[in-house]
């Protein structure tokens, strides 16, 4: 990064923003993505272009989706990228990626270097869109990508790692230290790719009530599932499905969570 660009502007803490400068860093960032040039690639949050400068280099055009107002002005008069980039100046929690695959003609390949403010509420917009989304690589704090990998029996295991281990295989690809960033962040932080499966690996009936189920579960996760999910199945019930009652949420495997979630659907006027 341009050290008289950036003593220009000062990162916003409302938006989160931690700058990548380390060049090792970003040239491994870059070769885990691998971009070619038939791919319709999606970056969000490419604050000066640390990422976006490489990664153009390897394409004919690509999609950046920013929005803070001075970054993207710094972005359209950029003379290498100006030509390469559709700035979407905008709140990415309200872009329609579905809408962008189909203008692309492509699934999409998004990368980014998160706000660790919006992370989890952004990875969980995504979703929505699963069925448009080739692949993700995102750098998050670490602790987040921990919860993103996480089995059960684990206190980092929670809902997101149920949710986003349904959709995805995850694999951690680069740890990043705080002195990669400016200003450094407190905490290290991890580079992940998160690749949808074709076929989910369990079976689930209605998504809502795996997202509902473990909201509840997690909500109360201290507790005994006796106790948490009282409201739900009785101890019977979750004898029946080879569960104790007397486990915590963070005992349940992906597969138990699933089967209680095809149960929940199958109940006729069910609230939950």
């Amino acid at each position: 990064m341009n050290n008289r660009i950036y003593q220009k502007y000062l990162a916003r803490k409302r938006f989160g923003q931690n700058f990548l400068h380390d060049n090792s860093v970003i040239s491994a960032i870059v070769s885990a993505i691998h971009p070619k040039p038939d791919q319709a690639i999606v970056e969000i949050g490419p604050g000066f272009g640390a990422l976006t400068k490489p990664v153009a280099e390897c394409i004919d055009k690509m999609t950046v989706i920013e929005i803070d107002r001075n970054l993207v002005n710094h972005l359209a008069v950029h003379p290498f990228l100006n030509s390469k980039l559709n700035i979407i100046q905008q709140d990415v929690m309200t872009v329609n990626f579905s809408a962008l695959s189909t203008n692309m003609n492509k699934p999409l390949r998004i990368f980014g270097n998160l706000p660790y403010n919006i992370s989890t509420p952004l990875i969980f917009y995504l979703f929505n869109y699963i069925h448009v989304i080739n692949d993700m690589h995102f750098m998050l704090q670490k602790e987040l990508a921990n919860r993103l990998v996480a089995y059960p029996n684990n206190k980092a295991y929670g809902r997101l790692s149920i949710i986003a281990q349904y959709y995805c295989h995850i694999t951690p690809v680069l740890e990043v230290p705080p002195v990669s960033f400016r200003p450094a962040p407190k905490v290290n932080s991890v580079m992940v790719r998160l690749v949808p499966y074709t076929k989910p690996l369990f079976s689930v009936k209605n998504l809502s009530k795996l997202i509902t189920l473990t909201k509840i579960a997690f909500n109360q996760r201290r507790k005994t599932l006796r106790n948490s999910l009282c409201d739900l199945f009785s101890t019977k019930q979750l004898a029946e499905q080879g569960i104790d009652a007397m486990l915590r949420a963070e005992n349940l495997s992906i597969e138990h969570y699933c089967r209680l979630a095809n149960i929940l659907a199958e109940r006729p006027y069910s609230k939950n």
